[in-house]
């Protein structure tokens, strides 16, 4: 059924008279006309029969008469037989011709794939597939694959250093490998001529920038200490100092609910826990903020080796330059804690 076909249909309603002319103006607003009251969501896997795809558009169609329009046409395109699968979403001015044309055709509407905070591989995979049709599990194994993360050129220990804070539109049903060859794209394009150019200054790779940037990310809560902190760590690296990051100890115990670091906690062996391995650890412990990777590249050239957090507890650091200064400020803040019994 087509504009013009409806149109002839009109003349010769003209000829007969009122009646007709009103029954197919009805018609046309069937086919033609707004057809959802609300704007309506429909994903289709692979998995999915085709009645199951009718099961959840007739329903939000506005009237039987939508519906037995929706099937006329559905039939009349053999969409059964053509339907695609994706994400589709129809806002309340389209028309049941072109929700069916847009199935048939795999019109698909992009989904807007927000990367956020996540501290683990699994987290960021179990984020990642609420917003797609791939799963966290298959997710998972695409970024733990080896050849794949050569591809990437991601040789070392992990794929989380190749995701950069955003919002991506992407097709609702991409395959995790289409996704992390997408994200690959993204990360070239964050690394720009103006931020590769201030790797010489900080003397690190683009890999230990993200890692250095994700310990910043987890010990600062108060962003315009980023910088400072920074400083802090890479003044510790040049001089051969272990890092000694608490957040890095967290993520080797898999405990991010400690509140407070302890001796014991200090020699839980790990590659990833800075106490006990000079240097950075193998990978990020998290997805940096854009903000924390800046920090990093534009980090305060200052004397610091120290920082501890301030006994007021209001989310800030005392710094300091020599060892002594440091225990002084170290024995404030746990004397704090001890105050308000803070344990865990």
């Amino acid at each position: 059924m087509t504009k013009k076909f409806i149109g002839q249909l009109f003349r010769g309603a003209a000829l007969v008279g009122g009646f007709a002319a009103a029954a197919l103006i009805v018609l046309y607003s069937a086919f033609y006309g707004k057809a959802f009251d609300s704007e309506t969501i429909i994903r289709i896997t692979s998995i999915n029969t085709y009645d199951e795809v009718v099961e959840q558009i007739r329903p939000a169609l506005r009237s039987n008469l939508h519906r037995t329009a929706f099937d006329f046409y559905a039939k009349r395109l053999d969409l059964e037989g053509r339907i695609k699968d994706g994400y589709y979403i129809f806002d309340t001015s389209t028309s049941v011709i072109r929700t069916v044309r847009r199935l048939a055709l795999g019109e698909q509407t992009p989904v807007r794939l927000v990367v956020g905070e996540a501290r683990t591989l699994p987290q960021l995979a179990g984020k990642l597939a609420k917003q797609i049709e791939a799963d966290s599990v298959t997710l998972l194994r695409a970024m733990r694959n080896k050849q794949l993360r050569k591809e990437l050129g991601f040789v070392k220990d992990s794929t989380i250093a190749m995701f950069v804070p955003n919002t991506y539109e992407v097709w609702w049903d991409i395959t995790p490998e289409r996704l992390l060859h997408r994200i690959k794209r993204e990360y070239d394009h964050f690394w720009n001529e103006e931020r590769t150019a201030k790797l010489k200054r900080c003397r690190l790779s683009k890999y230990e920038v993200m890692t250095l940037a994700s310990i910043v990310y987890e010990e600062v809560k108060i962003p315009s200490e980023m910088r400072m902190i920074a400083g802090v760590y890479i003044n510790r690296l040049r001089r051969g100092i272990a890092l000694q990051a608490c957040p890095t100890v967290k993520y080797a115990m898999d405990d991010f609910a400690l509140k407070r670091i302890l001796h014991k906690h200090l020699k839980y062996r790990s590659p990833f826990n800075t106490y006990i391995n000079r240097g950075l650890p193998p990978a990020p412990i998290c997805v940096p903020s854009v903000a924390a990777i800046d920090a990093v590249l534009d980090y305060a050239e200052h004397k610091y080796l120290y920082f501890c957090a301030r006994p007021e507890l209001d989310g800030r650091h005392n710094f300091a330059r020599t060892l002594k200064e440091h225990n002084a400020n170290a024995r404030k803040y746990s004397a704090e804690l001890n105050k308000r019994k803070t344990e865990r």
